[in-house]
């Protein structure tokens, strides 16, 4: 594994590209492409199981050996603050397309982007401080991130859409998303120091996103696949975890 901090931040500023990449994506298929949102449940479904893996076995326990228990505190405050943006800021906010065009009034997309970018600003901040720990624990959380990353484009582009502002608007609420992320790797990599704040928050923010945001919408598709591909999410990264430790 690389033990050179420098190498590592640059390796984790280099993913954050491939992370943005996927939200421009995810609001270029849902502006100027027609493809299955069968796709997207898939997606969303295999990142639930994979991110609440992550969030469980590897952030939060680390998050304590960095910081002791009060780093549990830190993981509630960052649950909460997606919570507060994401549902009380902007409570008309679900992953998915959105097709309530009546509920798109004055500013709601606005309120909705604000709260999906507070949530990929975290997702910055979660691969950097992972990268920062070690490369092992950057990787994981950058697939959990990636895994997202396009129902995140998908769900920003479809409430521009709805809101009536048109292609090119949607496609560039989507590219904020991606650039709210390089911004949480770039803020997190100068705070260094703060690691021990910012690797449980991002926790927090993980875990959040995982139970709250991706399961309740796969729970919406009764199909056994969906159930299928969130134990696929949760063996894949078991998986990878019992071969990093022969």
């Amino acid at each position: 594994m690389i033990h050179d901090i420098p190498v590592r931040i640059a390796l984790a500023a280099i993913l954050g590209l491939v992370a943005a990449a996927g939200n421009l994506i995810g609001g270029y298929f849902v502006v100027y492409r027609e493809w299955p949102r069968r796709f997207l449940q898939y997606f969303l479904a295999l990142g639930a199981g994979y991110m609440l893996s992550v969030a469980l076995v590897e952030i939060i326990p680390e998050s304590v050996r960095l910081a002791g228990p009060n780093a549990l505190i830190c993981v509630l405050a960052g649950f909460f603050l997606v919570h507060l943006f994401e549902h009380a800021i902007a409570p008309h906010f679900h992953f998915g397309e959105e097709t309530h065009t009546e509920e798109m009034h004055g500013h709601v997309h606005r309120t909705i982007l604000l709260g999906l970018a507070i949530h990929t600003f975290f997702d910055g901040v979660a691969i950097a401080a992972g990268f920062l720990i070690s490369t092992w624990l950057g990787l994981l959380i950058f697939v959990a991130v990636f895994l997202h990353k396009l129902p995140e484009g998908f769900t920003v582009a479809s409430v521009v859409m709805a809101s009536g502002r048109g292609k090119r608007k949607a496609v560039r609420a989507a590219g904020l998303l991606g650039a709210a992320t390089l911004a949480g790797i770039i803020l997190t990599s100068q705070l260094q120091a703060q690691l021990k704040y910012a690797l449980p928050l991002s926790g927090g923010v993980t875990l959040y996103v995982a139970a709250t945001d991706l399961l309740p919408e796969v729970n919406k598709e009764p199909h056994w696949r969906m159930a299928f591909l969130v134990f696929l999410g949760v063996a894949t990264m078991l998986i990878l975890k019992l071969l990093y430790n022969l």
